[in-house]
């Protein structure tokens, strides 16, 4: 937690190319029903976001993932265009119902097979394939009979686990169990922007352990299975909470969200069980000492290689019972529920600058002051920047290109923060950007467009955007340069 104003300096880019360490990580990440598609083929059935995009009113314009960039089918042609990009890694999710349609018993080979596929395809083009396992698509029968709100689901994430790994962990070094667990937890379960679409802060925190519950007893089955040397990681959307304001109220505003938002992760996956203030400010919502049982917090806290770290912009809060009538935006869509339980009190505001589509504030100094903190309180533990990119207003100009300086003036900024952190002294090892190309973006819709590769939805026909082959240029030597002009074209 910080105030407002970063103790860092502004993170712009450096007079002089910088340049990053040898083997680092260049890649993008997408997410399995953000991008495949094929909704209904090959056995696989509904999903949580299948039920909640179907549900009218829950998706901007009544947009669903049943076709999204049809990447199921079009998988060899994405390939080649990362290559094209001179990307070293790929970032894909599972679909759960794709390999295992009720969340239980036998996979179906069908689904197991179009990700050996994609692997395979990666393989060839020298493209390193990093597997999440969960992206937030849970099979709809294990939500029928309670979903990431009972101790069941857990186990049944482990069995899951273990299939993918069976099926592709001679091939796959990267493995990551769950993606923004937060999201799942306190979107899904709190405030109801996300699926399953529940509103109940009591579900939410019991969806929380849960869902850590269900981490650590996968890195159990992946150690199992897998290689010794593959790397196993978790994926966290961590908040970079600042205070508006030194008074009290708003310095414990920014405690409470720090709790909820990052150490209900943090503590119990890296060993210092849930935090006691976490438990004070939420224990009048759920029976703590009922909810996580003996042995919990040994199986959640099982080692890990890596920690996966998304971020997109800073978390500004203050007290509402004592803030001025500022413009408020918690980045988390609207609803009359809180994702924060425990916090319904605190306000979120704008952060002052530049925005991006989704109203997000951009400020690289939050990301240098994450990858700092986390090495501060864990300098052993490597990390990826598993996601980081922007939303802007893309549209195709009438030479049939998509001009994205703004976006590539963000990652400029967010690369030069990856890189100061790792001058100051931490371990980080990669670079994922969010995202590979246009896609389903959760509750927007079709709305709002994160992707380097533009895809227009109606034809899918792909167009790298400016900033792609800028992109391609950093990949390919390895060097931020020193001004926005370069791309990746020889």
């Amino acid at each position: 937690m910080t105030a407002v104003r970063s103790e860092s300096p502004e993170l712009s880019a450096s007079p002089a190319p910088l340049r990053f360490p040898p083997g680092f990580v260049w890649g993008a990440a997408t997410a399995a029903y953000q991008v495949e598609g094929a909704a209904a083929e090959d056995g696989r059935t509904p999903s949580i976001w299948d039920t909640f995009s179907h549900t009218p009113g829950r998706v901007l314009n009544g947009d669903t993932g049943d076709i999204a960039a049809d990447h199921y089918h079009r998988y060899r042609d994405d390939v080649a265009l990362m290559a094209d990009l001179n990307l070293g890694a790929y970032r894909f999710s599972v679909s759960w119902s794709r390999v295992q349609p009720t969340g239980r018993g036998p996979a179906i080979q069908r689904g197991l097979d179009f990700y050996r596929r994609l692997v395979d395809e990666l393989l060839e083009r020298g493209i390193t394939p990093v597997t999440t396992l969960y992206h937030w698509d849970l099979p709809q029968d294990l939500e029928d009979v309670g979903g990431w709100t009972v101790r069941d689901t857990p186990e049944r994430f482990a069995e899951y686990a273990g299939i993918v790994a069976q099926a592709l962990g001679d091939r796959v070094p990267y493995w990551t169990t769950l993606n923004e667990p937060w999201c799942s937890a306190f979107l899904g379960y709190g405030s109801g922007v996300h699926a399953p679409g529940r509103t109940d802060p009591e579900s939410a925190l019991k969806a929380a352990h849960h869902l850590n519950l269900a981490h650590g007893r996968a890195i159990g089955v992946l150690r199992s299975v897998l290689p010794a040397s593959a790397q196993t990681s978790i994926t966290l959307n961590l908040h970079q909470v600042r205070a508006l304001t030194q008074s009290p109220a708003d310095l414990d505003a920014a405690r409470r969200i720090d709790a909820v938002g990052n150490r209900v992760f943090l503590g119990p996956i890296l060993g210092d069980g849930y935090p006691a203030d976490l438990i004070a400010d939420t224990g009048h919502l759920v029976d703590w000492e009922a909810l996580v049982r003996p042995g919990d917090l040994e199986e959640i806290s099982r080692p890990i290689d890596l920690l996966g770290i998304n971020y997109y912009t800073p978390t500004l809060v203050s007290d509402g019972r004592e803030s001025a009538d500022l413009p408020r935006n918690d980045g988390h869509g609207a609803s009359d529920y809180s994702p924060w339980p425990g916090s319904e009190h605190v306000a979120f505001h704008l952060s002052p600058g530049e925005t991006t589509a989704m109203r997000w504030a951009v400020d690289a100094t939050g990301l240098y002051d994450l990858l700092m903190r986390v090495h501060r309180e864990h300098p052993q533990l490597p990390m990826m920047v598993t996601e980081n990119g922007a939303a802007f207003d893309d549209y195709i100009s009438p030479e049939g290109t998509v001009n994205d300086p703004r976006r590539i003036a963000y990652l400029r900024g967010h690369l030069a923060a990856v890189h100061r952190a790792l001058s100051d002294g931490a371990d980080v090892r990669g670079y994922f950007l969010w995202s590979l190309m246009d896609n389903f973006e959760w509750s927007y819709g079709y709305s709002k467009r994160f992707g380097a590769v533009y895809v227009d939805f109606g034809t899918q026909r792909r167009i790298p955007k400016r900033s792609a082959r800028w992109y391609a240029g950093v990949a390919r030597d390895n060097v931020l340069p020193d001004g926005p002009e370069e791309d990746g074209t020889s």
